[in-house]
């Protein structure tokens, strides 16, 4: 990559850039996901859109491409794809391709924040669009030199032709008559059975050499002349501040040069720092041992009496409570439908889901330069324009006043949409004039200060009529709400948490009722991986599996009577509250596509096949972020009580498969992922601290742990349609589908994350 301590390259310069194509001024995005994406991401809560201008493209004389990644990589392949799209669309040659990673600029590039599954959704239309422009753009240029009809030309591998003669021109020295040509109101796209690229699965990484090399930088990896490197001792309980410290031990470390103090923003919202005691060293060792020498007085906190134990209590009671709570979703007369119903046939069940943190293998780091009124930050953010706000605004700086570089992100999964860490370097860097500083969390950082996945209890009840099926389905939800993070006391149940695989069940059932309780938050609660998908997605399809087992029926026919006939529904029609940025028109609840999903991949795991002892298969369906993705297990369960998953089969139908490789790839790390967290994944938290600090009492799954076998089949690739979300939509129906595969094998229903030893005997 380049060298970070200098500025992107100025590709407006004379003699090395020939052509440039922006969407602001002449090309806007035409479809309604890319003109209303939040303005940062969900942090918007909601609302806050903005027009989506398209990236910049270039060519230079020698012909080099060069395409403007706006978005960062972290793993899902991004940075590779929606360039890709852009060459595509263009016929330019990929060998030719030139990636440039974009800084933080709102008004150049729109919205660049990277969660929400939302990059190819929003971006994949506006990329073809822009590459598409490009390509008729260069034909123009070439017919005119010719003075041919421009019917008689076409692109073709990073040249134009003109057809009747064999003439033949490249990108490069078309380039400076292309950019004087009008920009296409409406390009001409492919027709995709002309892709070259999109969807072939023959694009590396364009980071692969330099990541697999060790060349490639990521947030910890930057280094500047003259850098200094801090940690900080942030307070151990939520909203405790420093009340008095004593620096004099850490002052005679070797290597520390200065403590300081960090003001606290007890309140809300908490994606500002949490404030404490930093330690600046002349290397991030000495500044460990400084911080360690530390001795500090916190004040005491409403949140010091937080006990794990004891909130599940409370969340069990909100859910029991006879009149119930906020209803999210109200079909018929579900109390009376429950009442009215066969006292044999009814069916109830309590699920619980803790606290869980995101452990992305790259811990937070940043840097920061403050200098001449200015501050520029290098960080591994998932939304830059915020960073970026976030910094100007404690910084008292105006937003022009302040760079943000993005790193590549060592995963990120949501916690590093919140830029807390890099405001901390930031900070640091305005009390160091002139010189770089480096602020660096360890994994127990990590841990204990992290913006953790919602704890969660749900509870279901249903009653089954003589066949079988349910007449009533009462769904009971209570959780901390992500909104706590951004409101100070907030305590309801955003409608898009509750929209995430709860409200907006398609099954076929007369009496549907919804609802949440509200409660009180003690952590940090933030964007996690399919955020309130996990536990929703858990207790519907392990619910739907009981029910399956209460009526004697096979679970995946149950499954499959349950959604019904191929048809699309409204979801609007489901209190689908969550999608406020999508249009229903482009995305229907499609019905046809859920059951296409769990028929493959139970057909591929051949589902009723006889199993040895001790073996059970389960099934598992989730809808989230647009897309569709059915789950089924092979598990071994050993007398002793160990789950060992044998085999996975994951079907997914996200629309377009732009990029196969990295769909895939996405769908076996979110399995992954998914049994690390329905198998071991726990945060608790006694007298308001985390008692979790490391891998070691926060386990993730190890190779010898991992299945033996994923396999993921890819569903649809239609093009007509509009696309969805791949990287979390694979996490959600793993876990349900590990306890129902736990139940076929041996007859045991695990209600309660994370399984670890409840099998044991």
């Amino acid at each position: 990559m380049n060298d970070l301590s200098l500025p992107r390259r100025n590709f407006l310069q004379a003699g090395a850039m020939a052509l440039a194509v922006s969407a602001s001024g002449r090309l806007w995005a035409q479809d309604q996901a890319a003109k209303r994406e939040p303005k940062y991401g969900a942090d918007t809560m909601p609302g806050g859109v903005v027009d989506q201008p398209l990236v910049f493209v270039s060519i230079a004389a020698d012909g080099v491409v060069t395409i403007i990644a706006h978005r960062i990589e972290m793993g899902t392949g991004i940075r590779t794809s929606l360039p890709m799209v852009v060459a595509d669309e263009m016929q330019a040659d990929w060998t030719r391709v030139r990636i440039e990673q974009a800084e933080a600029n709102e008004a150049k590039y729109g919205s660049q924040n990277v969660d929400g599954s939302r990059s190819i959704r929003h971006f994949l239309a506006p990329m073809r669009r822009v590459g598409a422009a490009m390509r008729q753009m260069l034909e123009a240029a070439a017919a005119a030199q010719w003075s041919v009809p421009l019917a008689e030309v076409r692109a073709v591998r990073h040249e134009v032709l003109h057809t009747p003669s064999g003439r033949r021109l490249g990108y490069g020295p078309l380039a400076a008559s292309a950019m004087r040509q009008q920009v296409p109101a409406e390009p001409r796209l492919k027709d995709p059975k002309d892709f070259l690229y999109i969807g072939k699965g023959k694009v590396l990484a364009y980071d692969n050499h330099d990541i697999v090399s060790g060349q490639a930088t990521y947030g910890i990896d930057v280094r500047l002349p003259g850098m200094l490197y801090a940690v900080i001792a942030r307070p151990p309980v939520l909203g405790s501040t420093v009340a008095a410290f004593d620096a004099a031990d850490a002052l005679k470390v070797a290597g520390v040069l200065k403590v300081v103090k960090l003001e606290s923003y007890p309140g809300a919202p908490l994606f500002h720092p949490l404030g404490g005691v930093a330690v600046i060293a002349r290397n991030t060792w000495a500044a460990l041992q400084g911080r360690a020498a530390l001795k500090i007085e916190w004040t005491d906190s409403p949140h010091a009496g937080y006990a794990s134990a004891a909130y599940r209590q409370s969340l069990s009671a909100a859910v029991r409570q006879p009149t119930g709570g906020k209803a999210a979703r109200n079909d018929g007369n579900v109390y009376a439908a429950l009442q009215a119903g066969d006292a044999t046939r009814r069916v109830s069940a309590e699920y619980y889901l803790p606290h869980l943190a995101h452990v992305s293998m790259e811990a937070p780091a940043a840097t920061a330069l403050f200098k001449d009124g200015r501050c520029e930050v290098w960080a591994p953010v998932q939304a830059p324009q915020g960073t970026l706000e976030n910094v100007a605004q404690h910084l008292g700086l105006k937003p022009e006043q302040v760079s943000v570089r993005m790193t590549l992100l060592g995963g990120g999964f949501g916690r590093k949409s919140k830029p807390d860490f890099a405001v901390e370097a930031a900070l640091l860097a305005q009390q160091f004039p002139g010189q770089p500083v480096k602020v660096t969390w360890s994994r127990e950082d990590d841990i204990r200060h992290d913006y953790l996945h919602t704890v969660s209890v749900e509870r279901l009840e249903s009653v089954l009529d003589a066949q079988g099926m349910p007449q009533a389905w009462l769904h009971r939800s209570a959780a901390p709400t992500i909104t706590s993070t951004f409101v100070a006391g907030a305590k309801a149940v955003a409608p898009f948490e509750v929209g995430m695989s709860a409200s907006n069940v398609p099954f076929r059932i007369p009496h549907v009722r919804v609802e949440t309780a509200e409660v009180t938050a003690h952590a940090r609660i933030g964007w996690f991986r399919s955020v309130s998908n996990i536990p929703h997605a858990f207790a519907v399809q392990s619910f739907v599996a009981e029910l399956a087992h209460k009526a004697g029926r096979d679970h995946r026919d149950y499954l499959l009577d349950l959604l019904g006939p191929a048809r699309k529904i409204d979801p609007a029609a489901l209190g689908d509250n969550w999608n406020y940025s999508e249009s229903p028109q482009l995305y229907p609840v499609d019905i046809g596509r859920m059951r296409g999903v769990v028929e493959r991949a139970t057909r591929e795991a051949g589902w009723g096949r006889k199993l040895p002892a001790r073996r059970g298969l389960g099934l598992a369906l989730a809808y989230s972020f647009l897309s569709y993705v059915a789950v089924v297990l092979e598990v071994y369960v050993t007398p002793a009580g160990e789950v060992r998953v044998e085999k996975v089969d994951m079907a997914i139908d996200c629309g377009p498969q732009v990029n196969p490789e990295r769909i895939r790839s996405q769908a076996e790390g979110g399995c992954i992922m998914g049994l690390s967290l329905a198998l071991m994944g726990e945060i608790s938290f006694k007298d308001g601290q985390t008692e979790q600090s490391n891998f070691h009492d926060f386990p993730v799954l190890r190779l010898n742990e991992s299945p033996k076998q994923i396999r993921v089949h890819l569903v649809g690739n239609d093009f007509a349609v509009a696309p969805g979300g791949v990287g979390e939509p694979v996490v959600p129906p793993v876990a349900p589908a590990l306890v129902n595969a736990i139940f076929a094998a041996t007859g045991k229903r695990v209600r309660d994350l994370p399984v670890r030893d409840q099998l044991k005997a």
